[in-house]
């Protein structure tokens, strides 16, 4: 578990991270989501002691990161793919690390097999692709077998076959009952990999919520009617909020398909056309961090 109970880093005048409040829970994959420099990144060193808090604590399995004997027996972290030795081989920096944790060098070649890099195991790893230098650090982050996981956007340089290799191993591991936390800019392979979500928006928290809930918060229905203004009105009266399509459609938010077609129905109006729309995580996350989205825009 992972817990930020009023989290604040400030560098001089920015406010990295504010007032930030999360208990990130074992047993499902966290996404965490959030424009550039919405203080992702910044949370993440809190948790691993790589930065110091300006107010407020962030614990993992309840004590700070610094406080834990054997750090990477309990988190495993991947924050910085590039952050390995370019002359060392894959297999040397696991086992550097290795036995700086008092790990069993038998962990270094289960996890070199785990993350695919076998066949380059012996290879320095200045020569590695950016693909490769994410699977090593995924390695590194698994070495010591820990029960909670921080990757920071763990699938950048991917190709399919990797980011879909990726997504099973995560879901297998908070399967296991573990904790983990992930970032990632790749939207559809969020909705397809993580069970809840926390945003961030210019270092505050805007959303703490399962997957199915933000989606379903941001479902519209689509509706087309001969006597649209007057159907329109009465959406708006029930709460409703009432958007028209470039085609003449009602798109309507906040009420469900049955609720317009039972107010029509009392309206005495003829349908045409009723159906539910879903939404991608990716819309929904725009509706939530639009502005946020547009001030980074203009400030940059």
């Amino acid at each position: 578990m992972i817990e930020l109970d009023g989290l604040t880093k400030r560098y001089r005048s920015r406010v990295a991270v504010d007032d930030l409040t999360v208990t990130v829970e074992p047993g499902r994959v966290t996404g965490f989501l959030g424009p550039n420099g919405s203080g992702k990144t910044t949370t993440m060193r809190c948790v691993l002691g790589l930065a110091r808090p300006t107010a407020g604590t962030a614990t993992v399995l309840g004590r700070p990161y610094r406080e834990l004997a054997h750090p990477m027996r309990d988190v495993g972290a991947l924050v910085d793919p590039r952050a390995r030795h370019p002359g060392r081989t894959a297999h040397t920096h696991l086992l550097a690390l290795a036995r700086s944790n008092a790990l069993p060098r038998s962990r270094v070649d289960a996890v070199i097999e785990l993350v695919g890099l076998g066949p380059v195991a012996y290879e320095r790893v200045r020569g590695f692709s950016l693909g490769m230098a994410q699977r090593l650090g995924i390695a590194a982050a698994l070495l010591g077998d820990p029960e909670v996981l921080l990757l920071d956007e763990p699938v950048n340089g991917l190709d399919p076959e990797g980011i879909r290799w990726v997504r099973g191993l995560l879901r297998d591991l908070a399967a296991e009952g573990r904790t983990v936390l992930v970032s990632s800019h790749l939207m559809s392979e969020m909705q397809d990999t993580a069970d809840h979500l926390v945003v961030l928006g210019r270092g505050r928290l805007l959303a703490d919520v399962p997957v199915h809930e933000l989606l379903g918060a941001h479902a519209a229905v689509r509706v087309r009617s001969p006597e649209a203004p007057l159907l329109a009105a009465g959406i708006r009266r029930a709460g409703g909020r009432v958007e028209l399509e470039i085609d003449g459609a009602l798109r309507v938010e906040g009420l469900a398909a049955a609720r317009v077609g039972d107010l029509a129905h009392e309206l005495g109006v003829r349908v045409h056309e009723l159906a539910g729309i879903s939404t991608s995580l990716e819309e929904a996350y725009l509706a939530l961090t639009g502005d946020d989205v547009e001030y980074r825009a203009a400030g940059s």
